[in-house]
């Protein structure tokens, strides 16, 4: 079902914001934490007041309360992010300067050992013997045995510091990559936190001023949007009158979307689900990738599959499947069980050739809430195409 609040709908009057600033409501104050850890206890504070928020019945007080309790968390979780990003660019940089001092101890330790090598090389034929036959006494023998064993210990020691110096330098290198990519998923999750935050506090804004802070506004735009629920739970159980029509073909036209509101809906869309087995599934696992709108708020488009759309491109997504943005932040209904969607057109096609049923259900008030269905040949597979007339 299309949320009840699209960006498209909501034009908002200059003197209804003026005064929705002067509502009386208990105002949200978002504290800055001043450090991760501040910001960590925050966030549990934030989330435990959320259950708390979401276990109380659902009013217009509650829901502001709540919208604003997930506005201080998702704060919170923004501040989180920019001090993490912050430690973790230090530790980059530091690791930088490392890289540069382990460098040169390489640079330094290779020429060293390489000009002791030369001179090990140039000595090679030295023997022991041969200090015995040019020792002149016993004294001077001894010491020149003691400077042989010696040199040689050196340059082991020397070769292992300088295999430790690569290796640490290795090291030190594959660490500030991890850092790189640690910071690039970092700035990715503060991108969607601050459009969540941004979007959390339209959402916000649009109840206030549809509603103009009334609670039987509230409650009456609940019980519209809890009706339309139950009866598309209704229909995909099976509970609603069904006549069928005809078989049709993959892209036959099959119903056209009611044009603006209707029984149960707030303004024209199509609601579109997928049943396997008797069970709805994520519409997008069947649909074929197609350039989009996505005005859900940032519920996933992701579609995977290989089925033409029910509608012409092109498509705007108004809510998406599952527990949506809409779900979580009103509280109106639980999952959603297909996908809303409005296209080039108001002509719905078949997805796939099968069977065409014309069905309703009774909604709220005793109004239908008219919709097809299709059976699809030589599958388990059916799908639904609400608040639609057939042709």
């Amino acid at each position: 079902m299309r949320t009840l609040f699209t960006r498209k709908r909501g034009l908002f009057v200059f003197f209804s914001i003026v005064m929705i600033c002067f509502i009386v409501t208990t105002p949200s104050t978002f504290a800055q934490c001043s450090n991760k850890e501040d910001c960590a206890n925050q966030i549990k504070e934030y989330e435990a007041k959320i259950g708390q928020l979401q276990e109380q019945k659902n009013t217009l007080s509650s829901q502001i309360n709540l919208m604003n309790a997930k506005i201080s968390l998702t704060t919170s979780k923004i501040k989180t992010t920019e001090y993490t990003i912050e430690k973790t660019g230090t530790e980059i940089e530091s690791l930088g300067e490392k890289i540069v001092g382990l460098n040169s101890s390489l640079d330094y330790l290779t020429r060293v050992l390489l000009e002791k090598i030369v001179e090990s090389y140039k000595n090679k034929g030295v023997t022991t013997l041969d200090i015995l036959l040019d020792s002149q006494n016993a004294g001077v023998l001894g010491n020149k045995i003691k400077y042989l064993d010696v040199a040689q210990n050196s340059d082991r020691r020397l070769a292992f510091r300088l295999q430790q110096t690569k290796e640490n330098f290795e090291e030190q290198k594959n660490l500030r990559e991890e850092k790189k990519t640690q910071l690039e998923e970092l700035t990715k999750t503060l991108s969607r936190q601050k459009i969540d935050l941004d979007n959390q506090k339209v959402a916000k804004q649009q109840l206030l001023t549809i509603t103009k802070n009334d609670e039987k506004t509230y409650q009456s735009l609940l019980a519209k949007a809890q009706s339309e629920y139950a009866a598309i739970q209704g229909i995909v159980a099976g509970s609603g009158t069904e006549v069928r029509l005809r078989d049709v073909s993959k892209g036959e036209g099959i119903a056209t979307v009611i044009q603006g509101a209707s029984c149960n809906s707030s303004g024209s869309h199509l609601h579109f689900i997928v049943q396997e087995n008797g069970a709805t599934i994520n519409p997008f696992s069947k649909l074929k990738p197609i350039d989009a709108v996505n005005e859900s708020n940032g519920d996933p488009f992701n579609p995977s599959g290989s089925w033409d759309w029910p509608l012409p491109a092109t498509i705007h997504l108004h809510q998406g499947y599952g527990d949506t943005w809409f779900v979580r932040t009103y509280r109106w209904y639980g999952s959603h069980n297909g996908i809303d969607i409005t296209g080039g057109s108001n002509t719905v096609t078949a997805v796939e050739s099968g069977t065409l049923f014309r069905g309703s259900f009774s909604g709220k008030g005793g109004c239908a809430l008219p919709y097809v269905r299709v059976n699809h040949a030589g599958s388990n597979i059916s799908t639904l195409y609400l608040h639609v007339y057939a042709l």
